[in-house]
């Protein structure tokens, strides 16, 4: 029988770029009068632009000003950033921590110890730690959430922590429980499993439109944030006409262009709308979740409006 050579392929190369090129990450205080520049020079890699926005997003920052360059396998970002009173970034913990959490030791801030339960589809539940975070997805009416915690209560099971995400009748949840006896994360799959079918029932509700509550397992830690963008882009609550907002009216009129330039192989994406916090964040996890690559990117606010390209 003839040999057959396979070439050898080290599991590490693809951490070798990290390695000799590790992330850069500067703190400029001193360059603009008003506002903190966040530079960031690192190896590109999928996900990075949603990772460093993400960071920024959870201290709290509000970015002004943004330029994204991602060009020959290289990223380079740089955004202007101030605390929620507009005032520059000065407090020391907090740069240290951008720093840690954009440099070349950013991964070891995920979290460990994820335990999961291979429950029903339709309603996830994971262990972290002491705590079982319990992801929902359904159709929304007053007094779900009054009635999903009336049946937690029942079951002696205490509520830590909740996010609540609603659009276009639509609702995604994250719930952080634990036992109310032992303060607990609650593991025994009978339990579970009683706990999962009373929530499925209630989700369901007694006008179901047929259209079920569905959810992802999440691999490992997850941020909630972006955990809550997954689940409304997978229950496509997008496709649904909101009944609520109207959306002719000026204040809530977007203006979003999509150019195709064929002969650079990308798209242009313009978009001009009101401000609010966490905004850059919802943009870059929508394009994420839709499987699109920021390249280029210019980001501005100015008064009530942010421009976006």
């Amino acid at each position: 029988m003839d040999r057959v050579y396979c070439p050898y392929f080290d599991p590490e190369y693809e951490n070798l770029s990290l390695r000799i090129n590790p992330p850069r990450v500067s703190i400029d205080n001193t360059t603009c009068r008003d506002c903190t520049l966040v530079k960031v020079d690192s190896v590109n890699k999928p996900g990075i632009l949603l990772e460093v926005v993400q960071v920024l997003t959870d201290l709290d920052l509000t970015i002004s000003k943004a330029y994204i360059i991602s060009d020959g396998g290289w990223f380079m970002d740089v955004f202007h950033v101030a605390d929620q009173q507009g005032n520059k970034v000065t407090d020391t913990k907090t740069i240290e921590y951008i720093e840690k959490a954009l440099g070349p030791k950013g991964h070891t801030l995920a979290k460990d110890g994820v335990k999961s339960w291979p429950g029903s589809k339709r309603v996830g539940v994971h262990s972290i730690g002491d705590h079982t975070a319990i992801e929902l997805v359904g159709k929304d009416r007053p007094g779900l959430l009054s009635e999903i915690s009336a049946i937690l209560t029942n079951l002696h099971i205490n509520v830590l922590a909740a996010e609540v995400w609603t659009h276009n009748m639509r609702v995604a949840c994250v719930l952080y429980i634990n036992d109310d006896t032992t303060c607990r994360a609650v593991e025994d799959p009978i339990r579970l499993s009683s706990i999962e079918e009373q929530l499925k029932n209630i989700l369901r509700g007694p006008d179901d439109d047929g259209k079920t509550a569905r959810t992802n397992f999440s691999i490992g830690w997850t941020h909630m944030d972006r955990r809550l963008h997954q689940m409304m882009f997978a229950d496509r609550d997008y496709e649904v006409k909101s009944e609520v907002l109207d959306y002719d009216a000026p204040s809530f009129r977007p203006i979003i262009t999509v150019d195709r330039c064929k002969d650079k192989g990308y798209s242009v994406v313009n978009v001009r709308c009101k401000d609010r916090s966490k905004l850059l964040f919802d943009i870059v996890c929508t394009l994420t979740d839709m499987q699109y690559v920021v390249f280029h990117a210019s980001v501005s606010s100015e008064g009530p409006y942010a421009l976006q390209f």
